[in-house]
């Protein structure tokens, strides 16, 4: 069975820099974690503990990140002002520590 590349997100400025990266998948807006293989690699911003489901079942997790200034939360980015926040895909493995009792 293929591996598949899932593009998480709803934004559309974070859709067409996915683009013009040449970066192509299953573009969703909200991850059903049941359909999550092993191999698949999940490209998006995932809170952590999805983050942490997807490598748990042996995929690979890009996070979409950048640095957004306050006077722009919130606000709808384009992605050329994605670029001037400094847009990029960053590879983590995420791992749960303990349990909280």
């Amino acid at each position: 069975m293929a591996e598949t590349t899932w593009l998480v997100t709803r934004h559309p400025g974070a859709k067409e820099w996915l683009q013009q990266q040449g970066i192509t998948g299953t573009m969703i807006d909200h991850l059903d974690i049941d359909c999550v293989k092993p191999g698949d690699t999940v490209i998006g911003t995932l809170p952590i503990n999805l983050a942490f489901r997807v490598c748990q079942l042996g995929a690979i997790y890009q996070h979409l990140s950048l640095e957004i200034p306050r006077h722009l939360r919130g606000v709808e980015l384009t992605s050329r002002e994605m670029e001037q926040c400094g847009i990029s895909l960053e590879r983590y493995r995420v791992i749960k520590i303990q349990e909280l009792e």
